[in-house]
């Protein structure tokens, strides 16, 4: 797909800066560049991209990563929408499952739906959950909502009608009159986005693809236009939450996807890292400055999730790569609770003013200002392009010393290790309350801050092996090409595993296959280049919940994958309960071009370093030797203390810790 050219561009914009990465394919060479992160997202691509120097008409992929659809959803910044709902449920988005995000506060109500009440309009229908029609659409009503929806200006409308799951007919209906009076709206039914059951989530999942459309239909394509200016003629792909692309056409149906599109790369370069030094099972953490993004690969697969939310009580029910978000960057501020006690984010400097080291006009102490204290970070970044003011950083610090009655030091290593401990914590979330052992893991570290904590978090965890990438601060925008098109498709077949015809099985598998192929060969991917993956998600008889199991034409191979799975996942599995079939799933993939790096001759010669800083470690100065990264070769050995600089993010090396550069330039530390 594109010009045929062997340059490949990879954009991730972040809440601090924007990453951009450029391969070339034919000789493997990696180049980087980070920008601040602009008002519209838009100016930071494209800032990015002239300072990589990327002339765009000779570039074959360009591939993006965006938080624009995620920040809508939590500013509510929405275009005006509206919901048709059957009559009678109208308030399922609000009253949800009636659960509350902290149980325990009855002061503290869930997050408002994304549409109010008073655009939520009801309309006489009724299928049964066999999906046969048992009231007609009353086409009459439904004139008149739409002649309503038009006079308040609506530009988006979300169609949810109850077991529409079964049989999309009224729904199809109601969005035609709608669009008979709207033209210009953007109209999403359920049973088009979200053919599942159980209607809340189903409601809320097109409620928030509804209100997404406008904004990010409107992103992609104004952001496609400016690259088609400057000379690019290939396809935008765009990173969606279950770790493929998508083009722009299939962002306008479903937008909702990019909800979480920004943080998915991380966890896919993670797993590409993971594979190059041959780890089965790693934990990426991937640091940046606002937050810290956290994902688990087990035996080569990424731990996706069916249902995640940005709110709390507004479930989106998509495939989606599993990554644990925290406040913990960079730029996250320390300060003294009201009980006393020393604390870190979520809260963040951000770009603007920034760490008070940055000299923009931030005061309060962070993690930055910590590690620079420290000795940690040296006074230039980003290759001299950033200038680091240590007495700024000194008294940010001190506001926080002088309450607990420590000096700059230590109260610069409180608040890095208040820091860790909630990245470790965070970490324990995503995996041993998951059933994995840490133990049992590399750690990827990576972002413009990972690098530097990574070794502490590793001692923390018991984690043996830290791997840093040879470019981390830009490492989760590489995961943007390291991704294929991808479509998740699904369709409900509840019955007992017992009584599953074979033949019903094989059918209704191949309609959502036909359905994948006609979707990738509309995005252009050739017939050769599309792989078909099918599973079943199952359950105990009786049970709510589900789990997905991979299907290769053998039914009991798969119930006994899921008695497995729940014994891991759950503690337990009752191989004498009925197995109920649930929902069966496609996942519909079209290949692109594989993204290989360079492999780099060991050597083993050690360079000298380009100067000794005094580093703090445990509260003593210790003389420690600052390389620079491009002078570390292949095969190259040492042991901690070290600081190893680079334009995008600075490692740490601990005192004891010993760590080696191997043929693809990733530094592996192993931590006693």
């Amino acid at each position: 797909m594109g010009s045929g050219s062997a340059r490949v561009v990879a954009v991730d914009v972040g809440g601090t800066f924007t990453d951009v990465c450029v391969l070339d394919q034919g000789s493997g060479e990696l180049q980087v560049a980070k920008v601040a992160s602009t008002k519209d997202p838009i100016d930071g691509v494209m800032a990015g991209v002239e300072e990589a120097g990327i002339d765009l008409s000779a570039t074959a992929l360009f591939c993006h990563g965006t938080t624009v659809a995620t920040n809508a959803l939590i500013t509510r910044r929405l275009p005006k929408a509206a919901m048709v709902c059957t009559k009678g449920f109208r308030d399922v988005v609000e009253i949800g499952r009636g659960t509350r995000d902290d149980l325990w506060d009855a002061y503290k109500d869930n997050a408002e739906p994304y549409i109010r009440r008073r655009d939520r309009l009801e309309v006489t229908e009724r299928v049964d959950h066999t999906g046969q029609v048992l009231t007609a659409l009353d086409e009459d009503e439904a004139r008149n909502v739409a002649r309503i929806l038009a006079k308040r200006n609506i530009e988006t409308v979300a169609v949810c009608f109850v077991n529409a799951y079964a049989n999309g007919d009224n729904e199809q209906r109601m969005a035609e009159i709608l669009q008979e009076a709207l033209p210009d709206a953007t109209i999403s039914t359920s049973s088009g986005v979200l053919p599942e059951l159980f209607e809340h989530e189903r409601f809320s999942t097109t409620v928030a693809n509804a209100v997404l459309s406008p904004l990010v239909s409107s992103y992609v394509n104004r952001l496609d236009e400016r690259l088609k200016q400057d000379g690019y003629d290939g396809d935008l792909l765009i990173l969606h939450s279950g770790g493929g692309v998508m083009t722009p056409e299939a962002v306008q149906k479903l937008a909702v996807r990019l909800a979480a599109s920004g943080i998915a790369a991380g966890a896919v370069a993670a797993r590409y890292t993971a594979e190059l030094c041959g780890f089965k099972n790693v934990i990426g953490v991937d640091m940046g400055g606002t937050s810290t993004d956290i994902s688990l690969v087990y035996d080569n697969q990424l731990r996706t999730t069916n249902e995640w939310f940005v709110e709390y009580g507004h479930p989106i029910c998509f495939p989606s790569i599993e990554v644990l978000t925290i406040g913990a960057g960079g730029g996250s501020l320390a300060r003294i609770d009201a009980a006393g006690s020393l604390r870190n984010g979520p809260q963040s400097a951000g770009s603007d003013p920034g760490p008070a080291a940055y000299g923009k006009g931030g005061e309060e102490p962070t993690n930055t200002d910590a590690n620079l204290v420290l000795g940690r970070l040296g006074t230039r970044l980003v290759g001299g392009g950033m200038e680091l003011d240590r007495d700024a950083a000194t008294a940010a610090v001190d506001k926080i010393g002088e309450p607990l009655n420590l000096d700059t030091h230590a109260a610069a290593e409180a608040i890095i290790a208040v820091a860790n401990a909630n990245m470790a914590d965070a970490v324990r979330i995503i995996s041993l309350q998951r059933g994995y052992d840490p133990r049992e893991f590399a750690l990827v570290v990576f972002g413009g801050a990972g690098p530097l904590h990574g070794a502490a978090l590793a001692k923390e965890l018991g984690v043996p092996t830290v791997l840093v990438p040879p470019r981390p601060g830009t490492w989760s925008a590489l995961g943007c090409l390291m991704v294929d098109i991808r479509h998740d498709l699904s369709e409900m077949f509840l019955r007992p595993a017992s009584d599953a015809d074979a033949s019903e099985l094989q059918d209704a598998f191949e309609r959502l296959e036909e359905q994948g192929r006609q979707l990738l060969a509309h995005e252009g991917v050739a017939e050769d280049d599309v792989q078909l993956d099918r599973s079943i998600a199952m359950r105990y008889l009786g049970q709510w919940r589900s789990l997905e199991v991979a299907y290769e034409d053998d039914l009991n191979a798969s119930v006994e994958r899921f008695h497995q799975e729940h014994e891991r996942e759950f503690s337990y599995r009752r191989d004498d309960a009925p197995v109920e079939l649930y929902r069966l799933q496609v996942v519909a993939t079209g290949k692109t071009a594989e993204i290989e790096l360079p492999k780099h001759e060991r050597t083993g010669e050690m360079p000298e370093p380009i100067e000794t800083r005094t580093v703090y470690f445990d509260g003593e100065p210790t003389d420690t030797p600052v390389y620079e990264r491009s002078d570390l070769p292949a095969g190259a050995r040492f042991e901690g203390p070290a600081v190893i600089d680079q334009l995008d993010t600075t490692t740490l090396v601990p005192p004891g810790v010993n760590a080696e550069v191997d043929e693809w330039l990733n530094i592996r530390m192993e931590v006693k």
